[in-house]
């Protein structure tokens, strides 16, 4: 049984046609999370995520993210433990950001407020994507980068640098949960993704090959097979 609704929450700095590739077979909900003007914490994400399952009269869905969509999913666990009957973390980590990646996160921030995003591909594209990326995959996450808000861009960073550690949140899920990781994701690689995986009490861990840390984007099929099989596995 796969009923429930999935809602898959998108990576940084992209928005919800990330999962454009994984549509035709999950059939998920995604929306774009955005900060506006409020304060810069994943926690409003987290609440907006709520909202809209409370508009769409869902009570519990299957809550899946990619990167910062993985934080944005652990916020909401912190918020709502009672909406959420199951995981999919892909390319994530539970843990807080480091004193160095927090000055990193803020200082490409302050770029991005300063200069706009049309430098952002060529600096993050190569660490985020798999060693041989096929060029229309490239071409696809280049171009969903440079239409991005430059302001929102900035938000996300500051966002993230000041999310809190989520382990022990983690650690208390009692719902099923697949991690899944790219083979050659460089910022989370797969030994934290099997650590992560050991976490969670129900958790299942998946490693996609030939990818890096944008799995869904790079390996859509692989990553839908993967997401689908184990939702039939666990019946949610």
């Amino acid at each position: 049984m796969t009923s429930l609704p999935l809602v898959l929450l998108h990576a940084f700095p992209f928005d919800s046609r990330m999962w454009d590739g994984v549509r035709d077979l999950l059939k998920p909900i995604t929306f774009d999370q955005r900060g506006g003007d409020r304060s810069p914490d994943l926690v409003v994400i987290a609440d907006d995520v709520v909202a809209m399952l409370d508009e769409r009269g869902i009570e519990r869905a299957v809550l899946g993210g990619c990167s910062m969509g993985g934080y944005v999913a652990m916020a909401v666990l912190r918020r709502a433990p009672e909406r959420v009957a199951g995981l999919v973390l892909a390319d994530t980590r539970a843990g807080a950001d480091t004193d160095e990646a927090r000055a990193n996160r803020l200082g490409m921030a302050a770029r991005v407020a300063a200069e706009g995003v049309g430098w952002v591909p060529d600096a993050v594209l190569a660490g985020l994507l798999g060693p041989a990326p096929d060029a229309a995959v490239f071409g696809r996450a280049r171009e969903l980068v440079l239409g991005q808000d430059p302001a929102e861009v900035a938000w996300a960073q500051r966002a993230m640098a000041v999310r809190p550690d989520s382990t022990d949140v983690l650690a208390a899920a009692d719902v099923p949960a697949l991690v899944l990781v790219g083979e050659h994701d460089a910022l989370t690689p797969p030994p934290l993704a099997r650590e992560l995986a050991g976490v969670l009490r129900r958790g299942e861990y998946v490693e996609l090959a030939g990818v890096g840390h944008l799995t869904p984007l790079e390996a859509p099929e692989a990553f839908a097979s993967a997401v689908l099989g184990w939702r039939r596995r666990v019946g949610v």
